[in-house]
């Protein structure tokens, strides 16, 4: 079963509505040290210890069109020709390659006859011909040295442009991925709280009505303190951030998930190996970057985390992990920082859309799928599909205990960051938005990313049956909870019209105090 979604779009409206993360670059303002920067393209310096990629450029080679067809299918076409040009550029490398040992052949005849030159000796004339004659070899074997450094020098810069260009690639798209503009809906969860509106005369209010009214949101004094994009939450708002986070973390470690606190910010390095990059020229989603001061200017440069995906990804870096220890599932609780471009809109109103806020992420290592096997072919059995699932389930019984009606879409090539194969998304109802996408909204995602990012982040495993074989593992990162759209969703769906309150769900109750509802405050009792 497949229904359309927002197929009548171009790429760039399409992805206003998602939260693609990507990087670096343009800078919209200058001030003073440590300041905050627009960026939306890679212009940063490549540190020296900087992790060295190891991307299967072999498997590229062999199969340019694959990586063609796969560019155009995910909306990168400005690199649709990117295989091809690897092809002709290691063409040129193996011409070069040819050359150079023509000339290193040369280079030891010379050697050879120059020390049969030096072991003969004869009378005064003939000595003065082996004279010239080695002077002769010596000048052509200069001249051959010279030669051959300059083939060096170009075959090193035709290795680093191949290398560059295969690093821009997004990753192979999985066979569950639907080819395309449309997601495919997997199943519901829960029921649709009016699933016949004209016979309902049930009162929906938009959480920033509702917000507003109870005193827990506040976007007016965050408009004048950091502009637009910004909020407060106040009394059970500030409350119910915390709750969410917590009630998210136990559902996670019950499963075995470990609790990690990453830092928010990441080299850009790190940022651009998780395939936080942007696919077209408009800069239409950005990340922030730090400004360096003029004395910091040879440092390598750092961004805000858009998503913990990237220093839980980071955090093992240029290590070689042991496969006992895999899957290693971490979930992380971190600030979030999003400096994404849009038109004022629906989906730019109240929580929906923010630069700044709390989330819970998972990001798990698992063992390659293709051990002993050809790259991207199916496994028999799959330790990342075994991930991917449970992913899931920790996020279907989030939402579902929250008393949330979501609906569970495969999403389609077009709407994958660089990094997927495949992308599960849950989007919740949300009343406010009935008139735009039938009210529904993303509220987590769950991706695969085979060895895009380990390789990029030269993370490996060694793989004891396989005689200690060195690999890369899979990645997978999913949402277990993103604070404000979820609890915009709550107030929503769990509000009452009647009595002016918003019901808390029962999971989160533990978390405050026992308090089962949100009421407006009474003057004097503790309002802002």
């Amino acid at each position: 079963m497949k229904t359309k979604l927002r197929s009548e779009q171009c790429w760039v409206s399409q992805k206003k509505g998602k939260r693609q993360k990507v990087t670096c670059a343009r800078m919209e303002s200058q001030s003073h040290n440590n300041s905050i920067l627009h960026i939306n393209a890679r212009t940063y310096t490549r540190p020296t210890f900087a992790p060295k990629p190891a991307i299967d450029i072999k498997h590229i080679r062999q199969n340019p069109g694959l990586y063609s067809q796969n560019c155009i299918d995910r909306n990168y076409a400005a690199h649709s020709e990117t295989p091809w040009e690897i092809l002709k550029l290691h063409e040129q490398w193996l011409a070069l390659q040819q050359s150079a040992r023509d000339l290193r052949t040369r280079n030891n005849e010379l050697r050879r006859k120059l020390a049969n030159a030096a072991s003969r000796s004869g009378d005064a004339e003939g000595d003065i011909r082996q004279t010239e004659g080695k002077d002769a070899l010596l000048a052509e074997a200069k001249t051959l040295k010279a030669e051959l450094g300059g083939i060096e020098e170009q075959e090193a810069a035709l290795q680093e442009e191949i290398e560059s260009r295969a690093q821009d690639l997004p990753n192979l798209s999985s066979t569950h991925t639907p080819v395309g503009n449309d997601a495919e809906l997997v199943e519901y969860i829960n029921d649709h709280p009016e699933p016949t509106p004209s016979q309902s005369d049930r009162v929906w209010r938009s959480h920033v009505h509702i917000g507003s009214e109870l005193g827990i949101l506040d976007f007016a004094g965050a408009a004048q303190t950091s502009g637009w994009g910004w909020y407060y939450l106040l009394n059970e708002g500030a409350m119910l951030e915390q709750a969410l986070v917590q009630y998210a973390l136990s559902v996670a470690r019950k499963r075995g998930w470990r609790v990690v606190a990453p830092p928010s910010l990441v080299y850009s390095h790190i940022a651009a190996a998780c395939g936080f990059q942007p696919r077209d020229q408009n800069g239409e989603q950005q990340i922030y970057a730090i400004e360096q001061s003029e004395k910091d200017r040879s440092k390598p440069s750092l961004a805000l985390a858009g998503t913990a995906e990237i220093p839980l990804a980071g955090m093992k870096a240029n290590q070689t992990l042991e496969d006992a220890d895999l899957p290693l599932k971490t979930v992380g609780v971190s600030r979030c920082y999003r400096a994404e471009a849009g038109a004022r809109g629906v989906d730019t109103k109240g929580l929906y859309r923010v630069h700044e806020f709390t989330k819970v992420e998972m990001f798990a290592w698992s063992l390659p799928d293709n051990i002993d096997h050809e790259h991207f072919t199916v496994p028999a059995e799959s330790s990342s599909e075994a991930i991917f699932d449970e992913m899931l389930l920790i996020q279907k019984e989030i939402l579902q205990s929250l008393g949330l009606h979501c609906r569970i879409l495969e999403m389609p090539t077009t709407d994958l960051g660089a990094s997927a194969t495949r992308k599960r998304d849950i989007e919740a109802f949300f009343p406010s938005r009935r008139e735009k996408d039938q009210g529904w909204g993303e509220v987590t995602s769950t991706s695969m990313c085979t060895d895009y990012q380990s390789r990029r982040l030269h993370t490996r495993v060694r793989l004891e049956k396989a005689g200690r074989k060195l690999d890369f593992p899979y990645t997978l990162n999913g949402t277990a909870l993103a604070v404000p759209r979820v609890l915009a969703a709550i107030l929503e769906n769990h509000w009452d019209e009647q009595t002016q309150s918003v019901t808390i769900p029962a999971v989160l109750r533990p978390y405050m105090d026992g308090l089962e509802k949100v009421q407006r405050h009474k003057q004097g009792t503790g309002s802002y």
